[in-house]
């Protein structure tokens, strides 16, 4: 999910911070919990929808996820537990999975969900006239990719409904797919809701029902002051804790910080910036967050741009990158230099090997090569110079950092390179990506689930988040090896994963700059915060103040 996460410089972690002050209208001391039915949180950036099947960004999905429920919701051990739900069950080809629901589960306004509900929102992300980024997540389900593909029409999607119970069937084997009952995107929605609002719909709080633990009050589309508060109606709501938590947009680290100091915050990110680790660091309240998320560069290979369309030239870019130093200077070494698109912790192999670290194709950084290429490249297009622009977030401290560093450390490695940043608002960059409205942008990812398709599916050639709109046929036969001949053959899916990252390093389709680690300050009477590496980053459903 996209991210200054999860497109996050954006996707799929989550900056999460907490807090705010009574001269922001926000709330009292959370230090010394007076107030022990409510928590404060903050986000980093601007909620851009609650549309379960149109959001591809981190911030929104986290209050989706929080007042949205599926069948299943991720625990703290990192598994797929029951939530409306009571039973999910795998047929032992993996073609088939059912799932009962529990008995009188209810919308937020007391009205019956019911299993329709799930096989309509099965539906409306894979339909052509939703146009969902995410639609591609649902490959594999019977007819999806023909349905997508404008083929077969959407009621003929392999999900169905007979009373209480659900049956989904597929036309391969989805080792995912437990995780997919989990995810946000494919929670509940209830038809005659989403056609009432009409374009409306999910564009503000009022304008959406909720499934989970909590509704969504005080959001009007704009606005950055808003609050969960407690679904009564939810099946589990006596096991829900916390009354009221309350949010903020606090685009300044810095200040989230100070306010979290003062006792007027529950959780904030303090690796934002090198300053703000290095100086608390050592705080007794430090906790490290953990997360699977690569930030990586994506070329416009539409030949717009005719240098990025050389491939010499992207691989020159790529060895005259320092991800180690960039990684040093821009996250005082809390984050790692990437290797590869997959991060760390992301999975494990067949055999315990951290997927990462096995298919490490190489990148490197070797100046010499670099200019070797670049000249090649520049000869091959018919140029002695390039001038190149890189795009990033206006919100995000940490982007701003890691655009001078590439600015400056890319011009020394290639004298003929002039590099330009270029820097605009979050939801900007969103669109600007869609569009290829680029040359090259700087991306945070953070996994859906902990597979490595989460990765690999980005940059099929017809996949929706290739922004760079590049073709590998290496890597599209690797990835349809592993997710159908190999998708029951962990090793062998292993192995086509490794192809697939030795393609995208041969051709330089993406630069991989480093997988993100990030530390926070969380009060130590604050309790049940679940951080995920991948999906829904920050799960506060349990949450309380001791």
């Amino acid at each position: 999910m996209d991210t200054w996460k999860k497109v996050a410089l954006g996707a799929a972690a989550v900056v999460v911070v907490a807090g705010g002050t009574r001269a922001a209208g926000l709330w009292g001391n959370s230090k010394d919990g007076a107030n022990s039915k409510s928590l404060h949180f903050t986000l980093p950036t601007e909620i851009q929808t609650l549309d379960i099947s149109k959001n591809t960004d981190t911030y929104s999905g986290n209050i989706i996820g929080n007042t949205g429920s599926n069948l299943m919701r991720i625990d703290k051990d990192g598994k797929p537990a029951m939530d409306l739900a009571k039973s999910v069950t795998a047929s032992k080809d993996g073609l088939t999975y059912t799932a009962e629901l529990r008995d009188g589960l209810k919308w937020s306004d007391g009205s019956k969900l019911t299993a329709q509900d799930f096989v309509y929102s099965w539906q409306r992300i894979v339909n052509p006239k939703t146009a969902s980024q995410y639609a591609y997540l649902a490959s594999g389900v019977k007819n999806a990719d023909k349905i997508t593909a404008k083929k077969a029409p959407v009621d003929t999607l392999g999900v169905k409904a007979d009373g209480n119970k659900l049956t989904f069937t597929l036309e391969r084997p989805l080792p995912q797919f437990k995780y997919l009952l989990t995810f946000a995107n494919f929670m509940p929605q209830k038809e005659s809701f989403v056609d009432k609002q009409g374009k409306k719909y999910a564009t503000t709080a009022k304008t959406q029902l909720y499934s989970g633990p909590y509704k969504f009050e005080g959001w009007n589309g704009t606005n950055n002051s808003f609050k969960m508060v407690k679904n009564d109606n939810y099946w589990n709501a006596k096991n829900t804790k916390t009354d009221e938590i309350t949010w903020q947009v606090i685009k300044k680290p810095e200040t989230a910080v100070q306010l979290y100091k003062q006792g007027k915050l529950d959780r904030t990110t303090i690796s934002n910036t090198p300053e703000l680790y290095k100086a608390n660091k050592n705080s007794k309240d430090a906790v490290k967050q953990p997360e699977a998320t690569t930030s990586f560069i994506e070329y416009n290979q539409t030949g717009k741009n005719k240098f990025l369309a050389n491939q010499k030239i992207r691989q020159a870019l790529n060895y005259a990158t320092n991800r180690k130093e960039l990684t040093d200077q821009v996250t005082s070494g809390v984050s790692t230099a990437a290797t590869g698109l997959a991060p760390e912790a992301l999975a494990k192999t067949a055999n315990g090997k951290d997927l990462a670290a096995y298919v490490n194709p190489g990148y490197t950084y070797d100046t010499k090569k670099a200019q070797e290429l670049f000249k090649e490249g520049l000869k091959e297009v018919g140029e002695s110079k390039m001038t190149l622009t890189i795009t990033s977030d206006a919100d995000s401290p940490a982007a701003k950092s890691t655009l001078d560093y590439l600015q400056g450390s890319l011009q020394k490695a290639l004298p003929n390179l002039k590099v330009e940043e270029k820097f605009v608002p979050f939801a900007q960059r969103l669109k600007d990506a869609q569009t290829q409205n680029f040359d090259a942008i700087v991306t945070l990812w953070g996994g859906d689930y902990p597979e490595g398709s989460t990765y690999y599916d980005l940059f099929k050639s017809d996949s929706s988040y290739n922004n760079g709109k590049f073709k590998n046929t290496t890597y599209d036969k690797a990835l349809e090896e592993a997710e159908t001949k190999n998708a029951l053959n962990d090793a062998a899916r292993d192995s086509n994963y490794k192809t697939a990252e030795k393609a995208l390093f041969d051709e330089g389709n993406i630069n991989p700059l480093y997988f993100r680690s990030q530390y926070a300050l969380q009060r130590s009477n604050v309790k049940g915060v679940l951080i995920n590496t991948t999906g829904l980053q920050m799960d506060v459903t349990k949450a309380y103040r001791q």
